[in-house]
């Protein structure tokens, strides 16, 4: 038996649903007489194009309400609600903006340091040209900023350095110079002329070791004793000899220009002999033995009764007629003079310059070279003291700078100098 096929009902359709909710349509002769037209005619009952309402987009807003009186609106509402800016934020804006300004702080430092460069060089060289010197100078400007300092024409302080000055029959070490309130004269525009310096103070220096050298006493060394002498002890050859130089040299100023030294208590020592003494205008030439050389005097019989012989010499010592002959007839009465401590030191403090020039033969009794003796008493005094006289006198050049002190030290002699409105090259005072 077939079965039967089963007819499912058919699904409703959507359209006809949304039809039954619409209006009725009008008649065949129009509108209901109780709906207006929707276009209106004229007195014939033709509708126009003039009579139709202008077309106007449909408008989907909201209508505002109306705000009541005392309440804010919707932007101030909103602003109101707004949430406070967190501090991550607040700290980022701050570093960008700190950073803005280390950089253009970092700029301008930089732009003022490579000014104060260019500013030493420039015034390095026109010093070095000005004051004709052989080396380069250092120049240090102090201040900050540098570039406002040029635009008022007033530098606080600028320190100089010059090396190897000549000055004289020496050249100094160092000259040091520090300079206050100085005036500048010019401008960025024309050029830097010079300037004047309100205030300055300085020193330089004389190192024993230039002084050496330049004195051509190579084998001379120099040193301070404080105060204001300088000692110089080295060796000197005499008639083949090496002899033991020993002197000091006092330093004066000459004006408040110049330095010199006045040279005093020179002497030569014969080594292991006697020392001599060239003299000067207060005191004379003298030749005194040595402790040694007196003690093997007074251990040599021989030597000693040479010594005895000469009258002059036994009067110095203080020996009478009488003795005298008794130590030249018996040794045990000549060594009964000589052996006493006294002689010896009485024999060391006896000049015997005079002696020896009229008895010449004594010297080679005393163990003293006759060629060594001519050629000291040959030496006048200015022939020593001009080879360790030290002066210097500052160059024309810096006429405005004075000497104020002068003082020995380790390493040289330093002279203290100032100035007051000093002119630089090009500088005009006012």
């Amino acid at each position: 038996m077939r079965t039967p096929t089963r007819i499912h009902p058919r699904p409703p359709n959507p359209y006809d649903e949304l039809a039954s909710l619409a209006d009725p349509e009008p008649g065949p002769y129009g509108p209901e007489p109780d709906e207006p037209p929707l276009i209106s005619g004229d007195s014939d009952g033709a509708v126009t194009d003039e009579d139709a309402p202008p077309w106007a987009p449909p408008n989907h807003r909201r209508p505002r309400r109306p705000r009541r009186p005392g309440r804010p609106g919707r932007r101030q509402r909103q602003r109101t609600r707004r949430r406070p800016p967190s501090p991550l934020r607040t700290y980022r804006r701050a570093a960008t903006w700190l950073f803005f300004l280390l950089s253009a702080a970092a700029f301008l430092v930089l732009a003022d340091r490579c000014a104060v460069m260019y500013a030493e060089k420039k015034a390095q060289h026109k010093l070095q040209q000005a004051l004709h010197l052989e080396a380069e100078p250092q120049v240090d400007i102090h201040g900050f900023p540098f570039l406002t300092q040029v635009l008022t024409k007033r530098l606080q302080q600028v320190d100089v350095t010059v090396p190897d000055v000549a000055a004289d029959r020496v050249s100094l070490a160092k000259v040091r110079a520090s300079a206050r309130d100085v005036r500048l004269d010019g401008s960025l525009t024309d050029g830097i002329r010079g300037a004047v310096v309100g205030d300055l103070d300085g020193n330089v220096l004389l190192s024993f070791e230039d002084m050496r050298r330049e004195l051509g006493a190579s084998q001379i060394r120099f040193s301070g004793l404080g105060g204001n002498a300088v000692s110089a002890e080295g060796r000197l050859p005499v008639a083949g000899q090496e002899l033991q130089l020993r002197a000091q040299a006092r330093l004066r100023r000459d004006g408040d220009r110049a330095l010199s030294t006045e040279v005093d208590d020179v002497s030569l020592d014969i080594p292991r002999v006697a020392t001599y003494r060239p003299g000067d205008a207060h005191t004379g030439r003298s030749l005194t033995l040595h402790p040694e050389a007196a003690g093997r005097i007074s251990r040599d019989a021989e030597r000693a009764k040479a010594l005895f012989s000469v009258p002059a010499v036994a009067a110095r010592l203080g020996v009478d007629a009488d003795d005298l002959d008794a130590a030249l007839r018996s040794e045990d009465r000549l060594r009964e003079l000589t052996g006493s401590p006294r002689f010896v030191e009485a024999l060391t403090r006896v000049n015997l310059v005079d002696v020896v020039a009229e008895h010449p033969w004594l010297l080679q009794r005393l163990g003293i070279d006759p060629a060594v003796l001519t050629a000291l008493t040959r030496l006048q005094p200015p022939d020593l003291t001009d080879r360790l006289a030290l002066s210097f006198r500052l160059p024309p050049q810096a006429e405005d700078l004075h000497l104020r002190e002068v003082t020995v030290q380790r390493d040289g002699i330093r002279v203290e100098l100032t100035a007051a409105d000093l002119a630089l090259p090009g500088g005009v005072r006012r």
